[in-house]
């Protein structure tokens, strides 16, 4: 079976929908419009500076800070990369609504940005010791939800 488009889906299911489910469609086939936009402009000024400061000599990739500066800006396409995916299920009703554990490797994701551009020497251990408990907190709840998958998966098929 070939696989629907996010149109061609609404086109087939539209009139099966309920209000709701047509309002949930179309905000989030525009969020899928606006965070592509904001991926390809990102992905757009990223590739222009770094080929720019490249080639003028202006970026050297060995600096820390600029290795800092880039690596940010990488990490904060693919954050909104990983987003937009994750709309893609909910359009054709695959989910009704975002995954969490999705949402929690995109919150782990930013974090992770978040550490690699701290400076160090200027951050108040209050907030390293903050964003250290927010990284445990939310891989452990990934792991909690991870291991449950896990074991509901096991059981489904020691039981078929």
């Amino acid at each position: 079976m070939q696989k629907q488009t996010q149109f061609q889906y609404l086109r087939d299911e539209w009139h099966r929908m309920s209000i709701y489910q047509r309002f949930e469609s179309v905000v989030t086939l525009i969020l899928t419009a606006i965070i592509g936009l904001v991926i390809v402009v990102s992905l757009y000024k990223l590739g222009g500076e770094v080929v720019s400061g490249l080639f003028l000599g202006a970026l050297n990739p060995t600096d820390h800070n600029a290795f800092q500066v880039i690596f940010a800006e990488v990490l904060t396409v693919m954050i909104a990369l990983e987003f937009n995916h994750t709309l893609q299920f909910v359009v054709p009703r695959q989910q009704s609504i975002i995954q969490t554990k999705v949402v929690l490797l995109i919150s782990l994701l930013a974090l992770a940005r978040k550490v690699i551009v701290l400076d160090l020497d200027r951050t108040p251990p209050a907030e390293l010791a903050g964003l250290a408990a927010l990284i445990l907190a939310l891989g452990g709840v990934y792991w909690l939800m991870r291991e449950r998958d896990d074991r509901q998966v096991a059981n489904s098929k020691t039981a078929g």
